[in-house]
């Protein structure tokens, strides 16, 4: 598909549902802090499904854009970081647990300069990387059933909790291969200089 401006773009159906998915983000967030389980879950249950109707749109009526590869990975960045506030704010998930997540996010932000001030754009996703993003979109969503189904927590709790530790596991895991990803780019341009 030819590139096409950004207002073009926009007005996809694939974007628009992209777009829509981050406008539930506060809602979401707003609602799992005033520990309204049961709408967050299906806030979170329609935030999904745009999710794989924006990808599947995107593919069948050939509108696959570049502000679509971007808005899709940041929809799901921010559900899990409002899912990491909301359930350590209620009290649902251990306080630790935000910080293992985001400082893994955090760490790949901090290679972006060093990419671009050799002329990169950011690396690739690692498919590890989009097994720990599933895993941990599992991981919350049946957190936040076990609050809303409390007589079927001894089963939704360890399956959560298997999500979020794989999660986690692939999560760095992909992390530690992006770092030594930006790593070689720059020993490799560093040698070509």
């Amino acid at each position: 598909m030819a590139e096409m401006s950004i207002a073009r773009q926009l007005r996809t159906i694939p974007n628009l549902l992209s777009l829509l998915r981050l406008a539930l983000v506060p809602v979401f967030l707003w609602l799992v802090l005033s520990e309204q389980e049961g709408l967050a879950l299906i806030t979170l249950v329609v935030a999904s499904a745009t999710d794989y109707l924006d990808g599947y749109l995107a593919r069948k009526l050939n509108q696959t854009t570049r502000l679509g590869e971007l808005l899709d990975p940041a929809a799901d960045r921010l559900y899990i970081l409002a899912t990491l506030i909301g359930l350590a704010v209620t009290g649902n998930i251990p306080i630790w647990l935000p910080f293992v997540i985001i400082g893994r996010d955090v760490l790949l932000a901090l290679t972006v300069p060093v990419l671009a001030k050799y002329g990169y754009g950011p690396l690739p996703v690692h498919y590890l990387g989009k097994a720990g993003t599933f895993a941990l979109l599992y991981a919350f969503p049946l957190l936040l059933l076990a609050q809303v189904w409390q007589s079927a927590q001894f089963v939704i709790l360890p399956l959560s909790w298997a999500f979020a530790i794989w999660g986690i596991g692939l999560y760095w895991w992909s992390g530690v291969l992006y770092v030594k990803q930006v790593i070689s780019v720059v020993f490799d341009a560093r040698k070509n200089h």
